[in-house]
């Protein structure tokens, strides 16, 4: 008898590719292992189907290197038809008995389908295969000049896919939900309303709440076979409640099955249950991931543990490692599934994880809502509101990266601090213990990759590694969904920094150059849409860190209105409309007001449309007056009124100026020495809507008193007895910083001249998302620096920086005035997708003689799970 071990897998999907990846690595001597897989292609990323659909061209395939061992044999085509466990062979459809002394099975699932009359003229969306398809019936149809009407059944994460990449190539894409709300299974309802908020936006139109009945067609010859598929054309989908939806092509995306057929055919040739099978499917396993059977595992989405089969990367992966490592003689186990999900479409950010439903006992949850403008967060904690539960985000997931390897930990910063959509500000800084999972794909730890950062003999020799590539090579963090790729690189960044290496200025993995570099390259170029600069300066598809970048960054050069030239689903959540979320669903309406000088006559105006549309006004800290309540549908209503009444926007939404508070000054202050007022009219009217790497705001003070507080603003001027003081880099916020001293005593026109500097070299050098209190502290050279760029003009760019800001002003445009003049634009102010009417349902409370949101999680508070809503006050009639 030979030493040699032969392991046979069947199936070749990615959770074999793992486990063969695994075997191959540990180079076992005497073991084999062959690969046998149905499909005619070499193993590849199913999570990467939807670019395949949009362009068949794409590479999909997993790391080709697993083939090259000689040890792991891959056999495509071939087709696994029986088991006979009781001699250890597994039986080909060509007759091939192959012998095994350890099988694993990795067949993975099967797309369900619905048991409804028409049913089997609808096509899938689980396979290469099954994708170039549709990619060939949607673009032969597009060709005719008419857009094929593509309606997907099923409202999850396949679903959506599907119905983005009908949009993409040209169609009118509709998809049918069941359920109350799209992707119910991972998001609750307000996380749900918000989904369909986005979706709508893209242009997908969602029939929810109703199940489909049957898949309407008809022949397409007067005689033919009915039952022969070939000759039958699709017309529509016909609903429960009888209505008829037109369709072309339908898709049903309505979940997986796990194939788990040989195991089910052996139990019947055994007369008995050899095979443990799940209630609902699957092969049952252990901790091990063996199956009832001696010698026979399964991993993936066939393996049944606990009960359940779960289609998801994470799990399918760490099954595979476990079998590997038990075969290799370890003792790995199996721990349950990480259910964590992330999906990204074309201006759609969502992702869950963990106890996203706070079933947990005693559970908290931490919420910020506005479901009409397709923005949720929520964060779900013990009851002592330090542990971390889970989390759902939609429409800004950036706190997903960060919290997710936290699942389960301790949070560093209070719950609220995490709500980044709710004030715009930074996540906290934390560092990741080194047992914390930051990449749950491929269960790579924190610690995992500071040691591969500090040396890696993989590929990098004993050298820190210094870019991302190198490091998701070596680790694997980061090569599948990706979600972990902003943490991975924040942590390099980190590590580097603290061992005194130079860190890369990389935007992100697809701009190899800082926004600063970018921004220089783009105006040097004269480049002028999203697409242009991607094929010029990046790779791949961007992500949701360069795309808010460039958009900002082509606002600036171009003055291109925030909606117009594609960038509308690239911008930040409040500019794309143009106003600033609140927690119940409405919206805040800031008109300019500059120096907060206001006539009677434009009071009356604020008054009137206050009084008009039901809104709660408030006294801004900014010398404004801000009206809260105003439904996405009525915002251009209201600044209709506005505007012909001499208002602007007063820009509270975006990454740019807010205003410049001043205080009365010599006008009527008998210590006011200049004319603060005046100055800070001035200022406030040249720099509105001037595009920024965030929010800056200023102030204007008529005397060293300092009513305006001007020292705490971005752009602070103090008047003297002999001119103004200029001071720059000064923010509130969590972390405030006083700003520093620029120019002393400098005359209306020198101060002028040095803002505009100021403000452009802050714009052309500042990271994403990066106030200027922070950059100047990672400025080279600090305030110095800065002196001797604005004042001394030691790099010769003074009259550029000034021509610049010339242009800007020359150039500005109120964009609601402009919004008003363009109907295209008009058609993103829409309440819901089936009726233009308001929800009947919407009520307020009255406090102080306004109306208040009636929710009952304010920002930042938390609250048991199922706590009582406090009684309703006044309802608002539409």
């Amino acid at each position: 008898m030979d030493n040699q071990r032969r392991i046979v897998v069947i199936g070749g999907g990615p959770a074999a590719h793992r486990f063969a990846e695994a075997m191959g690595e540990r180079n076992l001597p005497g073991t084999t292992v062959t690969v046998l897989s149905e499909e005619q292609h070499t193993p590849y990323d199913r999570v990467a189907l939807s670019k395949a659909f949009i362009d068949p061209l794409a590479e999909l395939t997993l790391t080709d290197s697993v083939w090259h061992n000689d040890a792991v044999t891959l056999r495509t085509g071939a087709r696994v038809v029986g088991l006979d466990t009781a001699t250890q062979h597994v039986i080909l459809a060509t007759g091939e008995n192959l012998p095994y002394d350890e099988l694993v099975l990795a067949t993975g699932s099967n797309a369900a389908t619905l048991p409804i009359p028409g049913a089997q003229h609808s096509l899938v969306y689980r396979t290469l295969d099954d994708v170039w398809e549709l990619n060939r019936l949607i673009t032969q149809h597009a060709a005719t000049g008419t857009p094929p009407r593509v309606v997907t059944i099923g409202g999850g994460l396949l679903g959506l896919e599907a119905a983005a990449g009908a949009i993409a190539l040209g169609a009118d894409a509709h998809v049918i939900d069941g359920g109350r709300w799209l992707m119910s299974h991972q998001l609750d309802q307000g996380a749900g309303q918000a989904l369909g908020r986005l979706i709508d936006s893209c242009g997908i139109t969602v029939h929810s709440g109703v199940y489909p009945a049957q898949v309407l067609t008809h022949p397409t010859q007067e005689t033919p076979n009915a039952a022969d598929t070939a000759k039958t054309t699709v017309t529509g989908v016909r609903m429960a409640d009888d209505r008829d939806i037109p369709a072309d092509i339908v898709i049903t995306a309505i979940g997986v099955r796990p194939r788990d057929e040989l195991a089910r055919n052996a139990n019947e040739r055994a007369g008995t249950e050899v095979f443990a099978l799940g209630q609902r499917g699957g092969v049952m396993i252990d901790a091990s991931c063996a199956t009832s059977v001696p010698h026979v595992w399964a991993i993936g989405e066939v393996a049944c543990f606990d009960g359940r089969c779960v289609g998801l990367v994470a799990p399918a992966n760490a099954m595979a490692e476990i079998v590997a490592d038990r075969l290799s003689g370890g003792q790995a186990a199996f721990d349950g599934f990480d259910t964590a999900t992330k999906l990204k479409l074309s201006g759609v950010d969502v992702a869950s994880f963990g106890d996203a439903f706070a079933t947990t006992p005693g559970a908290l949850e931490v919420v910020y809502a506005d479901p009409a403008r397709g923005v949720y967060q929520k964060i779900v904690v013990s009851g002592d509101t330090t542990t971390l539960l889970g989390g759902v985000f939609v429409g800004d997931a950036e706190p997903y990266t960060a919290l997710r390897p936290l699942l389960g930990r301790e949070l560093p910063a209070e719950p609220g601090a995490y709500l980044t959509a709710a004030g715009g500000a930074d996540l906290p800084d934390s560092d990741l213990p080194d047992d914390a999972i930051l990449c749950s794909c491929n269960n790579v730890t924190a610690g995992t990759i500071r040691d591969a950062i500090g040396g890696c003999g993989t590929c990098e020799g004993q050298n820190p590694v210094q870019e991302l590539a190198p490091l998701k090579a070596c680790t694997k963090a980061g090569t599948q969904c990706g979600s972990c790729v902003p943490m991975l690189k924040k942590l390099l960044e980190t590590e580097l920094t603290n061992a005194g290496v130079e860190v890369s200025q990389a935007m992100c993995e697809h701009i190899d150059m800082s926004r600063a570099q970018l921004f220089e390259a783009v105006q040097l170029t004269g480049l002028v849409t999203w697409q242009e600069i991607m094929a010029r300066f990046g790779t791949g598809a961007g992500c949701d860190i360069c795309k808010p970048a460039i958009a900002s960054i082509l606002s600036t050069l171009t003055h291109t209105h925030p909606l117009d030239n594609g960038l509308g689903g690239f911008q930040d959540t409040n500019d794309r409309a143009l106003a600033n979320m609140q927690k119940d669903g409405t919206y805040s309406v800031v008109p300019r007001i500059p120096g907060g000088e206001i006539t009677p006559d434009k009071l009356a105006v604020i008054a009137s449309v206050a009084k008009k549309y039901d809104l709660y006004t408030k006294l801004t800290g900014g010398l404004r007056i801000d009206m809260f309540g105003a439904r996405l549908d009525q915002l251009p209503e209201i600044w209709r009124e506005l505007v012909d009444a001499g208002f602007e926007s007063g820009q509270a939404y975006g990454k740019s100026l807010r205003n410049v508070k001043t205080c009365v000054g010599s006008s009527w202050c008998r210590y006011g020495m200049l004319d603060s007022v005046g100055m800070g009219i001035g200022i406030e009217l040249r720099y509105r809507g001037l595009r920024a790497p965030h929010k800056f705001k200023m102030g204007v003070s008529g005397c060293a008193r300092e009513c305006a507080e001007a020292r705490g603003k971005d752009v602070g001027v103090i008047a003297t007895a002999n001119g103004w003081n200029l001071y720059v880099a000064g923010n509130g916020g969590a972390t405030p910083a006083y700003a520093q001293l620029l120019a002393k005593e400098v005359d209306d026109e020198t101060l002028i001249r040095y803002i505009d500097r100021f403000l452009m070299y802050y714009i052309r050098t500042a990271d994403r998302l990066q106030r200027t209190a922070r950059w100047l502290e990672e400025l080279d050279g600090g305030i110095d620096r800065v002196i001797d760029v604005v004042v001394n003009d030691c790099l010769g760019i003074g009259d550029d920086l000034e021509a610049a800001m010339a242009e800007h002003v020359d150039n500005y445009e109120d964009e609601w005035a402009a919004t008003l003049k363009d109907p295209e634009r008009l058609r993103r102010f829409s309440s819901f997708v089936n009726t233009p009417a308001p929800d009947p349902t919407l009520a307020y409370d009255e406090e102080r003689g306004q109306r208040r949101p009636h929710a009952p999680v304010s920002l930042g508070a938390t609250i048991p799970t199922g706590a009582p809503e406090r009684s309703i006050g006044q309802e608002v009639t539409p």
